[in-house]
């Protein structure tokens, strides 16, 4: 189990910053221990390391002023968004101010003959496609959970769609974000492309708050398809489940979704979402275009699943059951933690290239039987990413033990694959060991990134860089 390195303080200037920063915002800064320990706290096993207080900006300008007061004073400032993510990125090893931006959530332009909106960082996806759909446009990067779009530019968030629509990093057209000093920047306009200078948005995006705090983004939008088909099939094993993924992909199938569940999470979906599935694994799958194309596209995806044993294919194309199939999809970690009552669910997730997914994935669920864990695996499949969520007794100390051991061995196994410790998670405190062995030398000039733009350490300090 990773365990949450506590950073020196800074106690006379965290005093000081609270003391100014109270003046200014009154109520609109917290430091009740509860709303405290909620800013800490994410869906991970790392333990809670609260800030010393939670402050509510409405506009770029009062983030501006916060930054400068915590540079002015040293005192560290780490950006919240829904406080989704999984590695611990919105802990407070040093302490400091948590900029909780969830009221910064106005859409400030759509532009529908552009394909692009601004938004402010605290906008969620749900509420943007709310936003969208009476002019047939929608924002494709699904994570499951409803983020926010600055939460998931600072992650690098992908999620279902991303085999089709890619991640983040491919849907922001660009930033304005406030650095380290306070001081307010734009890194990219409405251009669809730009040869000018350094590529700053690729910079912050995956950045984690470690280099600036994201205030706005202009994004890439997408018209809602003519027509939608969702699609399920069930095979004899998990093997042969990723072995007709990787075929659909490479014979060219454009597919929109194509996500795994093995037999305990189709266990799980069931007994959960009301649904009466086979029990054995399952591809969930999305077909976008027209009427003819997606239903083209549905029968090759039969065809292809049909040489390697899939069985009970079924396709739709109604609204209520296809979003009834997808709805269990992105219920799949509370209705997983309905397999062992008062277990604590601890998803990890890795990427490999898309010929070593049956591999791996086969891999990872006999380490988990070895290990005696119960672990059910879900992915993002068409691109080689997947997840598995550890059930785990916390009060157990041989369970955490043997638990830490499974998700250090798939970190290992998935860069010697010649793939990542994470698809999609990013690397908060949880995965710092594995940045190093994957990226090598390449961690140096991020650290020398961060050293020149953030020389006194205040934006998120302890996160995806060793802590020297």
């Amino acid at each position: 189990m990773v365990q949450a390195v506590a950073l020196p303080r800074n106690e006379v200037g965290i005093e000081a910053a609270v003391g100014i920063l109270k003046q200014k915002f009154g109520d609109r800064l917290q430091t009740g221990q509860a709303i405290r320990e909620q800013h800490g706290h994410t869906t991970t096993w790392i333990e809670n390391q609260s800030p010393d207080a939670v402050v509510f900006p409405h506009s770029t300008e009062e983030v501006s002023e916060i930054v400068k007061t915590c540079a002015t004073h040293k005192v560290p400032v780490i950006a919240f968004g829904t406080g989704t993510s999984l590695e611990g990125h919105v802990n407070a090893p040093a302490g400091g101010i948590s900029v909780d931006l969830t009221q910064m959530n106005k859409v400030l332009a759509v532009n529908p003959g552009d394909l692009d909106c601004v938004v402010q960082p605290g906008v969620t996806r749900e509420d943007l496609n709310t936003h969208l759909r009476d002019q047939g446009l929608f924002f494709p990067i699904d994570p499951g959970a409803n983020a926010s779009l600055g939460g998931m530019a600072a992650t690098r968030a992908s999620g279902t769609n991303a085999v089709r629509y890619g991640t983040m990093k491919d849907n922001v057209l660009g930033l304005e974000a406030i650095m380290p000093d306070g001081q307010i920047i734009r890194t990219g306009h409405r251009a669809k492309k730009s040869s000018a200078g350094y590529d700053l948005t690729r910079l912050l995006i995956g950045a984690e708050g470690t280099l600036g705090i994201i205030t706005e983004l202009t994004l890439r939008l997408q018209g809602i398809p003519e027509a939608i088909t969702s699609a399920r099939c069930s095979f004899p094993s998990v093997d042969a489940a990723c072995q007709a993924v990787m075929m659909t992909i490479q014979y060219g199938v454009p597919v929109a979704r194509i996500e795994l569940l093995d037999e305990m999470s189709v266990q799980a979906a069931n007994a959960y979402s009301g649904l009466s599935l086979p029990e054995t694994p399952l591809l969930l799958l999305e077909f976008h275009g027209s009427e003819n194309g997606a239903v083209e596209q549905s029968e090759t995806f039969n065809q292809i699943a049909e040489e390697f044993g899939g069985t009970d294919f079924a396709a739709t194309s109604t609204t209520e059951e296809r979003n009834k199939l997808w709805q269990a999809r992105h219920d799949m970690y509370w209705a997983s933690l309905q397999l062992r009552p008062g277990a604590r669910g601890i998803s990890t997730d890795v990427c490999v290239p898309i010929s070593r997914l049956a591999e791996c994935v086969t891999a990872t669920q006999d380490k988990a039987r070895e290990l005696g864990l119960m672990a059910p695996v879900v992915g993002h499949v068409g691109d080689g990413n997947f997840h598995s969520l550890l059930l785990i007794d916390m009060e157990n100390a041989d369970e955490v033990s043997k638990a830490d051991e499974f998700v250090g061995w798939l970190n290992d196994l998935a860069i010697s694959m010649e793939g990542t410790c994470t698809g999609e998670h990013g690397i908060g405190q949880g995965k710092q060991p594995y940045l190093v062995k994957e990226l090598g030398p390449a961690v140096t000039y991020m650290t020398a990134i961060k050293k020149a733009l953030d020389p006194d350490n205040i934006m998120n300090p302890g996160k995806i860089l060793p802590n020297d």
